[in-house]
C-alpha cells in the first residue's frame, strides 16, 4: 500500500477546473457507507469524468480512473511504473505504507522489467498450471471437510459464512500450497487478519504493528527450516527455482511468500463471500444456477465483474506527464486505477453494469488486472470459487441471510485494494445428504 492506513479508505477531491467542481461533493461522503456499496459512487465519478485529480486523506495527491478503457490501457501502459523504491526517491507524494517492513518489501508487484520479468518467471515455474490443477480433488476435500463443520452446528444456527467457509478454504489452501505447518496456520492466519484490518487510532495501528511482526518472524522462521530442509512444497521450489543463473534473493524471496499468501487467501475469501450474497439477493439467479450447475464458470466471472474483489489495483505513478482527456497526470503522480468501476463502465465493458446477470455474454472485466501483472493465482482462485459456490449451494439448499442486506458490511481491508466482507451471518437449513 501506498497511502496511511487511517485515510487507505478515505478521498478527498480538489477542484481544479470547473468539471472537477461537483467532484468535492461526491467524494465528500466516501467512508464506511459508501465501502458497502461504493458502485453508485463510481457511477458519478465515470459520468464526470473518466480520471480525477483527489487528494488522499493524509494530504496526499493523486489520480483516480475510473473508466473502463483508460483503465485497461494504463494497466499496461509502460508510462506507469510500480517500482516503488524510485518512486519514493522520485516523488514527495508517495508514501510508503509502514506495514509489514522492508524485508517483505521486493515482490513483483513493486518493481517494473527486467526485474519483474525475472520474479514473474521464477515465481511461475514453481506456480505451474500442473501444481495448481493437481490441487483440485484435495480442494474438494477442505470443502467437503468445511460444509460438514457447518452441518454439525445445526440447521437453524447462525453461522458466520466468512469464518467457517469463505476464508478457511482458501486459506488452508494456500498454506498447503506453501508448505506452512498445520500447527502454525492459525496464529498465522490471526496476525494476517489483524494486519489486514483498517486502523484509524493509535491502538489499532499498534495492534497491526505487533500483527506484522508476528507475521514477518513466523515466514521468516519457516523459510529458513525449508532452506536447512526443503520439502515438496511451493516455498522450497522457490528457495530452489532459477532462471539462468538468477535466484529470488532473501529479501525477493521473503517478500514473494508474504505477497502470495495474502492475495492466495484474501480476494478469493472476499471472491467466495461476495458470490454468495449476489446470489442470496438475487433467488431467480439462484434458482436458474441450481437448475444448471455448468452456469457456475459464468457464475464466477459474472460476480467478478459485479462486485470485485480488488476494488483497486495496486500502486502505480507515473514516470513522465500523461494527459486524459485534458488532464494531466505529472511525472511522479501516483495513478489509483479503479477496477471495480472500470467494470461496471457501460457500454465500454458491458450493458446494463449494475445487473446481475448470469447469462452475461458482453461482460468484460478487469479484476484480474490487465497486461504483465495480470493476477498469477487467477487460474486457482477461480478454481476455488467454481468448487466451493455449488458445494455450498447443494448442500444447502435453504441457505438464508441471518440478518437483513442493509447489516452486511465490507469492513475487512483497507477499503481501496482491498474490500471484503466483516462477517456473513447465515442460517444454513437441513443439509441435504
Amino acid at each position: 500500500m501506498v497511502v496511511r492506513r487511517a485515510g487507505a479508505n478515505r478521498f478527498a477531491a480538489t477542484c481544479e477546473d470547473d468539471r472537477m467542481a461537483t467532484l468535492d461533493h461526491v467524494l465528500s461522503s466516501w467512508g464506511e457507507h459508501d465501502r458497502d456499496n461504493p458502485f453508485p459512487l463510481f457511477a458519478q465519478l465515470r459520468k464526470i469524468a473518466p480520471v480525477h485529480a483527489v487528494t488522499l486523506a493524509d494530504g496526499h495527491d493523486a489520480w483516480l480512473v475510473v473508466r473502463y478503457g483508460e483503465a485497461r490501457a494504463l494497466l499496461n501502459d509502460t508510462r506507469l511504473s510500480k517500482d516503488m523504491q524510485a518512486a519514493l526517491a522520485m516523488s514527495s507524494e508517495v508514501v510508503a505504507e509502514g506495514l509489514p517492513g522492508p524485508a517483505f518489501a521486493r515482490h513483483m508487484l513493486v518493481v517494473d522489467p527486467p526485474d519483474h520479468t525475472r520474479l514473474r518467471r521464477l515465481v511461475s515455474a514453481a506456480f505451474s498450471v500442473r501444481r495448481i490443477e493437481q490441487l483440485r480433488s484435495h480442494i474438494e476435500s477442505i470443502v467437503n471437510d468445511l460444509l460438514e463443520g457447518i452441518v454439525a452446528v445445526g440447521p437453524e444456527a447462525r453461522v458466520d459464512l466468512v469464518a467457517s467457509f469463505a476464508f478457511p478454504l482458501p486459506f488452508t489452501v494456500i498454506c498447503e500450497l506453501l508448505g506452512v505447518p498445520d500447527d502454525e496456520r492459525a496464529p498465522l492466519g490471526a496476525g494476517l487478519k489483524t494486519l489486514l484490518a483498517p486502523t484509524s487510532t493509535d491502538a489499532e495501528y499498534a495492534r497491526a504493528k505487533a500483527a506484522s511482526d508476528d507475521v514477518v518472524a513466523m515466514l521468516c522462521a519457516l523459510i529458513e527450516r525449508k532452506q536447512a530442509s526443503p520439502d515438496d512444497d511451493l516455498i522450497s521450489a522457490l528457495i530452489a527455482a532459477r532462471d539462468g543463473d538468477s535466484r529470488l534473493d532473501q529479501q525477493e524471496l521473503q517478500s514473494t511468500i508474504f505477497q502470495l499468501i495474502v492475495a492466495g487467501h484474501d480476494t478469493t475469501t472476499t471472491l467466495i463471500g461476495n458470490g454468495v450474497v449476489a446470489l442470496l439477493l438475487h433467488p431467480d439467479q439462484l434458482a436458474e444456477l441450481r437448475a444448471d450447475w455448468t452456469m457456475t464458470s459464468a457464475v464466477v466471472e459474472e460476480v467478478l465483474r459485479y462486485d470485485a474483489p480488488v476494488p483497486h489495483a495496486t500502486f502505480r505513478y507515473a514516470v513522465e506527464p500523461i494527459e486524459i482527456d485534458g488532464l494531466v497526470i505529472p511525472a511522479g503522480g501516483q495513478v489509483i486505477i479503479n477496477l471495480a468501476s472500470a467494470s461496471h463502465d457501460a457500454p465500454a465493458a458491458t450493458t446494463d453494469p449494475e445487473v446481475l446477470d448470469i447469462h452475461r455474454v458482453d461482460g468484460k472485466h478487469l479484476a484480474f488486472g490487465h497486461g504483465i501483472h495480470f493476477c498469477l493465482g487467477a487460474p486457482l482462485a477461480r478454481m476455488e470459487a467454481q468448487i466451493a459456490l455449488p458445494a455450498l449451494l447443494q448442500r444447502f439448499p435453504s441457505l438464508r441471510l441471518a440478518v437483513a442486506p442493509e447489516a452486511l458490511h465490507w469492513g475487512h481491508g483497507d477499503g481501496l485494494v482491498l474490500r471484503g466482507l466483516s462477517e456473513l451471518p447465515v442460517i444454513p437449513g437441513p443439509a441435504a445428504s
